[in-house]
């Protein structure tokens, strides 16, 4: 899974498994705080979560019983990404799969580039003090890599990575 540039060290592996470790057991309110600041940063984003009726606004959709669920869903992908970093390419078919069901429902791969700032700002609120420009840093070397493997499966479906 680890292609190009994007390599993870010791190092940086270290950072973001404590990193990780510190948001402690229950990761469903950084989840919330991360989708939260996705749907400021992309609102046309949250018309992609329409379960049986459309939401009005970003807390009616953060707070329904079946985001609530995609949010877990989320934070166990990071989970294990996070777990498996050293052998990431044990999720790559995962990934990639991933990566196809979220183009099958109209994400486009450019909407990562929201997520993963979503996801650092999650990180730094959380982490406060604790948030470093190494440990982000390593985040963003980690997420690079899963974006690329989720961004194969678009891909292989004949969407150009442009999109």
């Amino acid at each position: 899974m680890e292609r190009g540039e994007k390599r993870l060290t010791a190092n940086d592996k270290g950072l973001v498994r404590d990193s990780w470790e510190r948001l402690g057991k229950n990761k469903l309110p950084h989840g919330t705080v991360m989708f939260a600041r996705l749907f400021e940063l992309d609102p046309e984003l949250l018309k992609l979560f329409h379960y049986n009726t459309a939401f009005t606004s970003a807390q009616e959709c953060l707070s329904s019983p079946e985001f609530i669920d995609h949010i877990s869903k989320v934070m166990l992908v990071i989970d294990a990404a996070v777990s498996h970093l050293d052998d990431l390419q044990s999720l790559a078919e995962y990934l990639v799969n991933l990566g196809r069901k979220h183009q099958a429902v109209g994400v486009k791969t450019q909407s990562f580039n929201a997520v993963g700032e979503s996801l650092l700002y999650m990180l730094e609120r959380s982490l406060g003090p604790g948030y470093s420009t190494e440990l982000r840093d390593a985040w963003v070397t980690l997420y690079a890599i899963v974006v690329e493997t989720m961004s194969s499966g678009w891909t292989e479906n004949g969407e150009n990575k442009s999109d």
